[in-house]
């Protein structure tokens, strides 16, 4: 099939995509106006923007979108969706990625949106998770009995959705007849806020379903929770459905950024709920961890069974944090090599991370000051005589939207997080909003003059 012709099905596809979605959720996929990569072996390939996207679709919606394809073609093809990196690999022809690319995406998903590979087997244990990971294998074999809810907090990426998603796969494991639904908090807005948004002679109708989906389950497992704060009617619905659950001995486990006394913007009432269960942490990796997680990986990025020491030291020393970033860095690395054609060295491994090393730097130029995420909220608020529960609110005028703006725009200037991570602590925003935020302070900021001084202002209350 010809380049221009897979063009042609994908357009049709994602038009029929935008008009089954609200335009937040589509919004956040990415994939209006996007070209095609490469059609090979039955395939069309597409490159996704980032990897919060990429997720979204492969786990949410590219049976739906593959359905789609089926109604302008008799030919047997699929649309895939894959990083930069996974593309880069396919056109050098690294056999093994390619390999692993080409698996069916519809094997990686069981049901209630579980993927397969978060199992308790290839979660690394060490100092900093082996509370949390002795707790989730006692959840998993007891469920609703004893740890109801389950709630696991800590930073991002290091390792909370693996935990999660391994308890949803064990307990798959022992009963494949098991309801297990594994959500997102933001997917459980979105469909909240789509039953809602109904014709009043449909409303009903997709409230049931909303119901159905969630209460005709037996394990819950919730992804970022801080994600409710600020939207009271969510968390309402979500309140009477965690009744619902508990008073059946049915089994919820949450996640989050924080613990649940920390959560701003949240109903009293559902963190005494969160609390009345059992909460663990899961802290930023140790050394030894992530010299072992880099090991674990080697497996499946190559067949080579270990790199040089002082290559696995420099990433582990570098990326000490993040266990995501620090996977990150190790496949950029490989991707590296391979592009290159050259052995991995410590010298090529220093300069395939340089960018990485370079943001990374200026996200930590500041960490000296005593200022966090949440300080800069609380400056931004006060300066504009507002709460910062105003701040991370649904509300939209103009005497909240300008100061949440701000405090979106600082983060990003002195942090340089991810767009959905800021998002994700202005009550789950998408991060498409952000970045329209962040653009339009920045352009303001050239020719506004009280815009200027008010963040000069508060960067110096910021000590900045």
């Amino acid at each position: 099939m010809k380049i221009e012709d897979c063009q042609a099905l994908y357009d049709k596809v994602i038009y029929d995509l935008k008009n089954a979605l609200d335009q937040d959720s589509f919004e956040a996929l990415s994939l209006e106006g996007k070209k095609i990569s490469k059609f090979l072996n039955g395939y069309i390939y597409v490159v996704a923007d980032d990897e919060y996207s990429l997720s979204r679709i492969n786990k949410f919606y590219i049976n739906m979108i593959n359905g789609y394809l089926k109604k302008y073609t008799t030919e047997t093809i699929l649309l895939k969706f894959l990083s930069a990196e996974e593309m880069q690999a396919i056109n050098n022809k690294e056999e093994v990625t390619a390999t692993s690319v080409e698996q069916d995406l519809d094997s990686k998903y069981r049901p209630g949106n579980i993927d397969a590979t978060y199992t308790f087997t290839n979660f690394v244990v060490g100092k900093s998770n082996k509370f949390a990971y002795t707790y989730a294998i006692q959840t998993a074999e007891n469920p609703g009995k004893h740890f109801n809810p389950l709630y696991i907090f800590g930073g991002v990426g290091i390792g909370k959705t693996h935990l999660m998603q391994a308890i949803g796969n064990y307990m798959l494991d022992k009963d494949i007849n098991k309801k297990v639904l594994y959500i997102e908090a933001k997917e459980f807005c979105d469909d909240y806020i789509h039953a809602c948004n109904q014709s009043q002679s449909e409303k009903q109708k997709k409230i049931d379903e909303f119901h159905n989906r969630y209460r005709d389950i037996d394990v819950l497992l919730v992804d970022d929770i801080q994600i409710l704060c600020g939207k009271d009617k969510t968390q309402e619905e979500f309140f009477t459905l965690f009744n619902f659950l508990i008073d059946r001995n049915k089994q919820i486990v949450i996640t989050c950024d924080r613990p649940a006394n920390s959560l701003d913007g949240m109903a009293d009432r559902l963190k005494s709920r969160f609390d009345q269960g059992l909460t663990v942490d899961i802290t930023a990796p140790e050394l030894e961890l992530r010299l072992d997680i880099l090991r674990k990986k080697i497996k499946t990025l190559s067949n080579k069974s270990d790199l040089p020491d002082e290559v696995l030291n420099f990433i582990a020393s570098s990326f000490a944090s993040n266990i995501r970033e620090l996977e990150g860095a190790l496949k950029r690395v490989f991707f590296y090599s391979v592009f290159n054609d050259s052995p991995i060295t410590l010298d090529l491994a220093k300069e395939s991370l340089n960018s990485l090393l370079k943001a990374q730097k200026n996200a930590n130029k500041y960490s000296n000051n005593t200022q966090t995420y949440e300080n800069i909220q609380s400056v931004v608020s006060s300066y504009y005589g507002i709460t910062v529960s105003d701040l991370i609110s649904t509300k939209r005028s103009a005497k909240i939207a300008l100061p949440r703006h701000i405090a979106m725009y600082l983060i990003k200037e002195i942090y340089d997080l991810p767009y959905k991570k800021i998002g994700s602590m202005f009550g789950g925003r998408d991060h498409t909003t952000v970045i329209s935020a962040c653009e339009k302070i920045e352009n303001d900021l050239k020719t506004n003059e009280e815009l200027k001084m008010a963040v000069e202002n508060i960067k110096k209350k910021l000590n900045i």
